[in-house]
């Protein structure tokens, strides 16, 4: 199956009746779906309807959806004066002209322009209209356009999935040549254990051999990385296993990342050797690549 990238875009628009519209749908990486919408409120039930229809497409990620309608002239309506507005706006400005007669003040003629640009005296008249028609024309083409939306997505996450898949491959040949590199050293571990231990026994007489000899083991062992490479490539295993189920596994692979940076810390603090040291920095860098495209995955 194919992964899906949490990066996408897709545009639209279309026009019916004196309507027209564009669309445009993005969405950027998130840790759970979030979806925004900008839609005109007076559609009804339009804004609830292309939320269900989003988060049935899509499982994660920042989605922004918008919709920017332009109607003509005759489907807006006409201007037309609001009688409450202008009565309570007539009943101020006698109040006011009473005021400045009792001050002895005289105020300035006031024309019908002033007070129709005072807020709410002129109105813009719409027309009855009934938006059920409207809404089914723009839902059907919302589906069309979510259809080129998660299809971008979907070719992203193909994208992220061969580049994830190189990176896996690249992380296996590295813990292979940890390995060689861990046994290349053990002559070199081994020689400097029996010189400290010999140079122990020869400067202490109270030391019990048994005892410095368990303690020299216990740092052979915590400097041994066969562990850490034997979990290594368990997580290569599993993290192909994720790429190959596809859909929504962007948390799951972000987890094992971890796991991943993990290894290749305790690698590097155990390598004691400058080649391995060099293949667990490297293991390092390209883990860290692999996170970075991880975070865009569904």
């Amino acid at each position: 199956m194919t992964l899906f990238s949490m990066t996408g875009f897709a545009s639209g628009q279309g026009s019916e009746d004196g309507t027209s519209w564009t669309w445009d749908i993005r969405s950027v990486n998130a840790k759970g779906l979030d979806v925004r919408l900008r839609v005109p409120e007076w559609l009804e039930g339009f804004e609830n309807e292309l939320k269900s229809r989003t988060i049935k497409a899509v499982d994660r990620g920042n989605v922004s959806i918008t919709l920017r309608l332009i109607r003509s002239e005759d489907s807006r309506g006409r201007m037309q004066i609001n009688t409450p507005a202008l009565q309570t706006a007539l009943a101020l400005l006698r109040q006011v002209q009473a005021e400045a007669d009792n001050a002895g003040l005289t105020l300035a003629p006031v024309s019908a322009a002033d007070i129709l640009s005072l807020r709410g005296v002129l109105d813009l008249a719409s027309p009855e209209q009934d938006s059920a028609p409207l809404v089914k024309k723009l839902l059907s083409e919302f589906d069309s356009l979510l259809t080129d939306f998660v299809n971008m997505r979907r070719t992203e996450g193909a994208a992220l999935q061969n580049v994830l898949t190189e990176q896996l491959a690249r992380i296996e040949s590295l813990a292979t040549e940890a390995a060689q590199r861990a046994a290349d050293r053990r002559p070199m571990i081994e020689e400097s254990l029996r010189t400290n231990l010999a140079r122990v026994l020869q400067n202490s007489e109270e030391a019990d051999p048994n005892r410095v000899a368990q303690e020299l083991a216990l740092i052979a062992v915590k400097s041994d990385v066969t562990e850490e490479l034997d979990r290594l490539s368990a997580h290569v295993a599993a993290a192909r296993k994720l790429l190959a189920t596809g859909g929504p596994v962007g948390r799951k692979l972000d987890f094992l990342m971890q796991e991943f940076n993990r290894e290749a810390n305790t690698l590097c603090s155990k390598a004691q050797n400058a080649g391995l040291t060099e293949v667990g920095l490297e293991l390092k860098t390209v883990i860290d690549q692999m996170r970075e495209q991880v975070q865009n995955i569904e």
